[in-house]
């Protein structure tokens, strides 16, 4: 991909947001993003931490969803310092027996409870009903993650239903939270 505005498009950012900034991965991000993918702590709901190989391969994955949709999980940066903190963004997952638009969320372990996940997975909401014109959104959290469920009820979704993953090797019950586009109305 060598055409100029396309470059340059993919390095503005997707959504600003008071202290953040979301935008696509880059490969300099790659050191940030291995810290937070290879921290068992971080990657519990996962079943413990990626290899460097899998974190690759994740961040691999977040660039072909760019080109292909335009969607995926973006570098979640503090706007005061450019630090990458995390990841946070749509992408479409399986849930069950459908497909949906998730608002995914991921921060690195020294920046939890400082409200980032809830103003960057609030961005992503804002932006899947604003902009995409979606009809829901939805995040699948893992059962035992009850610091995601939080940030999830915190941005108006609502626990719909439940169901069985199977992922690294594992079943693993996971919750499906929901917005619809009725909801996002009355929340504004």
């Amino acid at each position: 991909m060598r055409d100029p505005a396309r470059r340059a498009l993919r390095r503005r950012p997707v959504l600003m947001t008071e202290r953040l900034i979301l935008r696509h991965l880059r490969r300099r991000d790659l050191p940030s993003l291995y810290l937070i993918l290879c921290d068992d702590e971080v990657m519990y709901a996962y079943n413990g931490a990626f290899s460097k190989r899998e974190a690759r391969a994740w961040f691999n994955k977040q660039r072909v969803r760019y080109r292909r949709t335009g969607l995926g999980l973006w570098a979640v940066v503090l706007r005061e310092t450019g630090e990458m903190i995390g990841q946070c963004g749509l992408t479409r997952q399986p849930a069950g027996d459908r497909e949906v638009l998730e608002i995914g969320y991921l921060l690195a372990r020294k920046y939890w409870h400082r409200g980032y996940a809830v103003e960057a997975a609030g961005a992503c909401r804002d932006f899947a009903f604003h902009t995409l014109h979606a009809p829901f959104v939805c995040s699948i959290i893992r059962d035992t993650n009850t610091a995601s469920q939080k940030v999830a009820l915190r941005i108006g979704m609502r626990r719909e239903s439940e169901f069985v993953k199977h992922d690294r090797g594992i079943d693993m019950l996971h919750y499906l939270y929901l917005m619809t586009a009725d909801d996002y109305q009355r929340l504004c």
